[in-house]
C-alpha cells in the first residue's frame, strides 16, 4: 500500500519547474518564440492533462506603435479583456462561436496589454495512459486517437485540458497552488519557424506566428511558409 500510494503521488507531480513572472513580463512578440516548448498542464480529477506547446501566436498591445488591429485589446480595457491589462503569467479565455474556448498567457508589466495565443499542444501524455484517454474523451474522440486530434488547435486544447472561460479566465498560472500552469522541464528548442498569424482579418501579414518546424501537433496547413531561425 505505501509503495502504491508514492507511485500514484508521483503520477500527480506536474513535469518540471514554474516559470518566473520576469520570464513574461516582456513584449508578446519576444514571450511567444520563448514559450515553445514549455508545458502548460491542469490538474483534473482525471490526473495531470498536459502537452508541450508547439504554436503560439503574439498579440500586442494598444500601446504599440501601430498598435494591433487583430488584438482584443485594440480599443482599450474592457470588462471582457482587463485580464490582459493585469500582471504577466494569468489566463485569458475567451469564446468563439459560443461553445469553443481559446487561451492566451497574459505577458508585459502589470497595467500594459499584451498577449500570447496558444494554438497547438504536443500531449505529454502517452497514448494507453488514462490521462490520455481523457483527453481524447474531452474532445470527444476515440482513446486510440492520433497526438494531433487532440490538441492541434487553439479550442482543440483547450477541450483536451478541459479549459473554459468561466472557470480559468483570469487564473494565475504561476502560482504553485494553481491547478492550471505554465512550467519548463528542460525541453531544448533549436529551431523555429516565423510566419504571418492565421485565423484573423486584420494585420494578417505580421510575422507573429512562432512554430516548431514539422512537427505533427502544429495546427493550420501542412505546408508552411515562413522564416526558420535557428536557436542554438
Amino acid at each position: 500500500m505505501e509503495k502504491s500510494a508514492k507511485v500514484a503521488s508521483k503520477a500527480k507531480r506536474f513535469h518540471g519547474r514554474l516559470l518566473s513572472r520576469a520570464f513574461l513580463e516582456a513584449a508578446p512578440e519576444q514571450v511567444a518564440p520563448r514559450l515553445l516548448g514549455k508545458v502548460l498542464a491542469h490538474r483534473t480529477r482525471n490526473g495531470i492533462l498536459a502537452g508541450r506547446i508547439v504554436e503560439t501566436e503574439a498579440y500586442l498591445g494598444p500601446h504599440n506603435d501601430p498598435p494591433d488591429p487583430a488584438a482584443h485589446t485594440y480599443r482599450g480595457p474592457t470588462p471582457r479583456n482587463r485580464v490582459i491589462f493585469g500582471p504577466a503569467g494569468h489566463a485569458y479565455v475567451y469564446a468563439i462561436y459560443g461553445r469553443y474556448f481559446c487561451m492566451n498567457i497574459t505577458c508585459e508589466p502589470d497595467g500594459i496589454a499584451g498577449c500570447v495565443l496558444l494554438r497547438a499542444l504536443e500531449p505529454l501524455a502517452a497514448p494507453g495512459s488514462a490521462e490520455f484517454a481523457a483527453m481524447a474523451l474531452n474532445r470527444g474522440l476515440q482513446p486510440g486517437a492520433p497526438p494531433s486530434q487532440l490538441t492541434s488547435g487553439p479550442s482543440r486544447l483547450c477541450q483536451a485540458l478541459g479549459l473554459s472561460r468561466p472557470a480559468h479566465n483570469g487564473i494565475d498560472l504561476l502560482d504553485p497552488a494553481s491547478p492550471l500552469q505554465v512550467r519548463d522541464d528542460g525541453f531544448i528548442v533549436s529551431e523555429m519557424l516565423v510566419t504571418a498569424r492565421i485565423g484573423i482579418k486584420h494585420a494578417v501579414d505580421w510575422p507573429l506566428r512562432f512554430v516548431l518546424p514539422e512537427h505533427k501537433c502544429v495546427s493550420g496547413p501542412k505546408r508552411l511558409t515562413g522564416s526558420r531561425v535557428l536557436l542554438l
